[in-house]
């Protein structure tokens, strides 16, 4: 009933590539998931699907607003007429609004559109009752964890989706996520997720209880195992932490009277220039929440 159609463009955000999905949902029916980047041959995969299918799509799914997955939604859409699906708070083009708990019911499949940000405002997963399946989108990959950057990325919302998905969907028998291969331990990749990110705000309440720290710092000291080249990413993570962790009164900051050294500024300002694509220049400053305002050097240290 589900078939993987993965985009052509492998990248260090991407992993081997955005997945999109494929199901049929009923005589001459199918419905798609993330169809991914608008580039032509991709999207012939798509309308080769049903082709080979003697099927039409009935609509078009979107599991968040992010630039390797929906664009190719906006294409399918006009190769193949289908509406697009997305939730409600979605900027881009879309025909029909979801809500959280919404059922699409079709002759021999029902979808459940739940609504999960963290990751993204406008997230949505999608539960594919028949085979209890969860489409997780960037929830929930199928290699490695997810970035959650501010100001899109919320850690607390996050963390809340994935702890709902376990308490509700903690039954399901497979997790086709947006990158990588399936997941066939669902409860124990959400398990798994919950338990990273509580490890992550251990790590820095520990360090802040320690001694006062920029996040430059906390990086330097958090992930001493990670490859440099992966700290830019962390310096967001880490300051999703402080932001919630500072809403909470558990952290106090002030801005630094000094410019940041380059070793400081390439973590809080990365050079997108380094990444050799132009798109994935693009998904990666929305990957990261970078606007191009320059962030300032904070000093953190615990409230307790």
């Amino acid at each position: 009933m589900v078939t993987r159609l993965r985009a052509p463009n492998p990248s260090p955000m991407t992993l081997e590539g955005t997945n999109g999905y494929v199901i049929a949902v009923g005589p001459g029916r199918l419905i798609a998931i993330d169809p991914g980047i608008d580039e032509a041959r991709h999207i012939e995969t798509f309308m080769a699907s049903a082709r080979e299918a003697q099927a039409h799509y009935a609509a078009i799914l979107v599991t968040h607003g992010h630039p390797d997955h929906y664009p190719g939604a906006l294409a399918l859409r006009k190769a193949s007429g289908a509406p697009i699906f997305a939730h409600r708070s979605a900027t881009f083009g879309h025909d029909r609004a979801l809500d959280h708990g919404m059922r699409l019911t079709y002759e021999d499949a029902t979808i459940v559109a739940l609504h999960a940000p963290g990751h993204a405002r406008d997230h949505l997963v999608f539960w594919l009752e028949e085979e209890r399946a969860l489409f997780t989108g960037d929830v929930v990959v199928g290699t490695g964890t997810v970035v959650i950057a501010p100001p899109s990325g919320d850690m607390r919302a996050y963390v809340a989706s994935l702890e709902r998905l376990l308490r509700d969907y903690g039954h399901a028998e497979v997790i086709y996520g947006g990158h990588g291969p399936p997941v066939r331990t669902p409860r124990a990749k959400l398990q798994e997720y919950i338990d990273h990110r509580k490890m992550r705000e251990t790590q820095i309440v520990a360090a802040l209880d320690r001694a006062p720290a920029t996040i430059p710092e906390l990086v330097a000291q958090i992930y001493a195992g990670v490859s440099e080249r992966l700290w830019p990413a962390a310096a967001r993570q880490v300051l999703a932490y402080l932001i919630a962790l500072s809403a909470e009164k558990r952290v106090c900051a002030t801005v630094l009277q000094r410019e940041p050294t380059p070793r400081e500024a390439a973590l809080l300002n990365p050079d997108l220039g380094a990444l050799a694509h132009p798109g994935d220049r693009a998904l990666a400053r929305v990957e990261l929440g970078l606007s191009g305002q320059i962030e300032p050097l904070l000093l953190y240290w615990s409230a307790a």
